[in-house]
């Protein structure tokens, strides 16, 4: 049996902020351990006995591509990068993973992950899933529920019916959006319900088939798209246009409810949808207060990353990326330190976090999309400080790696190297700088630069001028295709 991992990594992941930003989110950190949550998600899978598993297949956001891509290579699974050049929701995204996966004549059973969730226990993880592939392989649509332990509103729900077979699977029986807390409360009585976790395994025909009967004009945009798309380099990207015409759903409501519903259209018939239980330690790390959940906790409760100090403090989550913190007689507070944002709240308003996003937005604020610290494919560079006409950068150049061939309309630099060896392009000269070594880029000069060594560059830029925005920014060539 050949299982196709698919992982879904579209979300932006606000409730996290400060830490997950809109162009560098949730799933790209390391939240719990050394591996991002994206990591974690691939990691998962390995090792599932009796089956054979394909490599990763990611579906992602453009903004997104060369960090996926570089998580993936240093894991050592390269896998496929699927490009949505628009967010259409879990619904053409799966469809799109589905025409991937089947290219050469195959029909793999997909594993459909989200790339932001968290789970615990991986050997429970595994034993549901290869329950599920059976299923799967058979033409069931299988979701996996949660079994719930509060009486959570943040959650969807799935109503379990008749068992099916002689394992713990059971027929949908319908599906439900996130309650009121009363509502939540009768759900955990009744014990039919599970939380939804967004983990789904089907057939890649069975998927198409189903899209088609349910949403034809989700489907049929989809295919468009998948016929006019091209593979560039490491990634695949999709038509544009046509995939902008697609609409937006998700798979719960453009099939998984019809499916529990077993409703059809036009003579056609739907897929059995099963859900198998699920305890393995799973959150969505929707906020704040679940990922103090997950993390392991002092004897007062509390949760210390990086430079913090705790004294007759409880129950606080308190994460430091730089700078010291220091917690004196508190209670149940989050607190996260960045280098350019500080985020205080109460544990019981993490939910309220994408409010000061939103504000931020308005405000044409940079702190809700970007952090200080920003990654490029050739590397990353770290906004040091800033004032009036002028801008200090850390760069750090991948060996090998190159920046685009550029121009500037309203700033100079000034390149300091600190290590490494830089080469550096000014108009039609081309010459190389080493440690202590710096040049100057005048406003309005074609220059690139590059790093022809086997270690990583780092330098520091300085710039000058009347607007110094990202944006202004002439590219000539670009390895990257930016």
């Amino acid at each position: 049996m050949l299982i196709q991992p698919v992982v879904l990594s579209g979300g932006s992941g606000t409730r996290l902020w400060p830490l997950s930003r809109e162009k560098y989110p949730k799933q790209l950190l390391p939240l719990i351990g050394e591996d991002s949550l994206l990591q974690a998600t691939v990691r998962r899978v390995e090792g599932i006995a009796g089956v054979e598993l394909a490599a990763p297949l990611v579906v992602c956001n453009e903004e997104y591509r060369f960090v996926i891509a570089e998580q993936l290579r240093v894991m050592g699974k390269p896998g496929t990068v699927v490009l949505e050049p628009a967010g259409r929701n879990t619904a053409p995204a799966l469809a799109i993973a589905a025409l991937a996966a089947i290219k050469n004549g195959a029909d793999p059973v997909l594993l459909v992950m989200p790339a932001d969730h968290v789970i615990v226990d991986t050997q429970a993880f595994q034993e549901a899933v290869c329950k599920g592939a059976v299923l799967a392989e058979s033409g069931v649509v299988v979701t996996f529920g949660i079994t719930p332990d509060a009486p959570e509103t943040g959650y969807g729900y799935i109503q379990s019916g008749d068992t099916v077979g002689s394992g713990d699977a059971k027929r949908i029986a319908r599906f439900v959006e996130k309650p009121d807390a009363q509502t939540a409360q009768s759900y955990l009585d009744q014990g039919t319900y599970s939380w939804n976790s967004g983990l789904f395994m089907v057939r890649a025909s069975v998927w198409l088939a189903a899209l088609k009967v349910c949403r034809p004009d989700i489907a049929e945009a989809c295919e468009r798209a998948w016929v006019q798309g091209s593979a560039d380099g490491e990634f695949v990207r999709v038509g544009k246009e046509a995939f902008g015409l697609c609409p937006s759903d998700s798979i719960d409501y453009a099939v998984m409810e019809r499916v529990a519903a077993g409703q059809a259209a036009g003579g056609n018939t739907l897929p059995m949808g099963v859900v198998i239980p699920l305890a393995a330690g799973w959150s969505d790390v929707g906020a704040w207060e679940a990922l103090w959940d997950v993390l392991p906790k002092d004897a007062d409760g509390n949760v210390a990353q990086g430079d913090v100090m705790l004294q007759d403090s409880r129950n606080t989550l308190a994460l430091s990326e730089g700078r010291l913190i220091a917690c004196v007689g508190v209670d149940d507070l989050i607190v996260v330190e960045t280098a350019d944002a500080i985020l205080v709240a109460h544990k019981n308003k993490t939910q309220d976090v994408k409010k000061i996003v939103d504000r931020l937005k308005r405000a044409g604020r940079t702190e809700g999309q970007i952090h200080r610290k920003v990654f490029r494919p050739w590397g990353w560079y770290d906004s040091v400080d800033a004032g009036e006409r002028f801008q200090v950068k850390r760069i750090v150049v991948k060996p090998g790696a190159a920046l685009s061939l550029q121009m500037h309309h309203h700033r100079a630099e000034h390149w300091i190297v600190v290590s490494g060896t830089a080469k550096v392009t000014q108009d039609d000269k081309t010459f190389l700088l080493s440690e202590n070594e710096s040049t100057y880029i005048p406003l309005g000069t074609t220059h690139r630069l590059e790093n022809p060594g086997k270690v990583a560059l780092e330098m520091i830029e300085v710039q000058s001028g009347s607007y110094l925005g990202e944006d202004d920014i002439v590219r000539f060539e670009d390895v990257y295709g930016r």
